[in-house]
């Protein structure tokens, strides 16, 4: 009965979210429609803002920030369909649009179903945002709508103006720079991929709260997961390069994701992982913090 009603909880949370990313999606196709005399990368902003916002709305309604964190691997994919179907440019039979569009599907659908079994309802929300809701009481709504919400959606947003060139100008062929972008992303989503799974697989089978992971490629890097994700989107910006070299200033993207998790989200995890494991700061000592490298030896 216990197991019955768990699945029935689990389902009802599953359903909320997909009817709450359902009606976002709707809200920013009516915004999209508003603003379609824009340039697309305005007109797709002030879409991506009003989703964000809708999302903002029903996760303070259900009191679970977590509902948000879907959004960082949906969004991106969302706009480039918009993209794939409706190029700006084609004046060249190219392929580059179609892989590039395949890599990130295979990123984000993964990207959704790692968070998807590891999220337990909607009476679960991210450590991260227990801890903020616990220090800013009654001012949480403003650091969760700005801080937790509309930052991450502005660095995707970010990150996927590399997907405009790569996708949706269609003026040039495939050449050696997009062999360079499809080993770097394909490489990143492996990485990525490959990391989450040891680290889940870890979890699972770990006797405490205190051991750490330093099997696989957590041996070389304490954030091989993040190192993947940041390593994803700069693959992205060569392509936009690959696509139109005039577009080289959509490095911002790229840039911003690397500041993000090199400022806000590693010194996060690594705060609490001294916190709660006696041994982190050995193990901070011997391994690279980001980009996988030989580990230090033993003193």
């Amino acid at each position: 009965m216990k197991e019955f009603n768990k699945g029935n909880n689990m389902f009802k949370a599953y359903v909320y979210v997909i009817i709450s990313y359902v009606f976002a999606f709707f809200i920013s196709i009516i915004i999209g429609v508003v603003f379609s005399f824009l340039h697309p990368l305005l007109m797709i902003l002030f879409a991506d803002l009003a989703a964000t916002i809708v999302i903002f709305i029903i996760s303070t309604i259900l009191k679970n920030t977590s509902l948000y964190d879907p959004y960082w691997s949906v969004a991106p994919l969302i706009i480039a369909s918009y993209y794939l179907f409706f190029p700006q440019i084609s004046s060249v039979h190219s392929f580059r649009y179609i892989i590039v569009f395949i890599l990130l599907f295979i990123w984000s659908i993964r990207l959704t179903f790692n968070w998807l079994r590891q999220w337990r309802g909607l009476k679960h929300e991210d450590w991260r945002y227990t801890m903020y809701r616990v220090k800013m009481g009654k001012k949480f709504w403003l650091i969760n709508l700005i801080g937790l919400q509309l930052m991450p959606t502005l660095q995707v947003y970010l990150g996927s103006i590399s997907l405009y060139p790569a996708l949706s100008l269609r003026t040039k062929s495939i050449w050696i720079i997009d062999i360079v972008a499809i080993f770097i992303t394909a490489a990143a989503i492996a990485i990525e991929t490959l990391a989450d799974q040891q680290l889940y697989n870890f979890i699972k089978t770990r006797q405490s709260h205190e051991e750490i992971i330093t099997t696989g490629l957590w041996k070389y890097s304490r954030h091989p997961n993040y190192f993947g994700e940041i390593l994803f989107w700069w693959g992205l910006y060569i392509f936009a390069l690959a696509s139109d070299v005039s577009y080289y200033w959509v490095i911002i993207g790229p840039i911003s994701i690397t500041f993000l998790f090199n400022i806000l989200s590693i010194p996060i995890m690594e705060r609490r992982n001294l916190e709660r494991k006696p041994d982190y700061a050995i193990y901070k000592k011997q391994v690279s913090k980001l980009i996988p490298w030989f580990p230090k030896k033993k003193t």
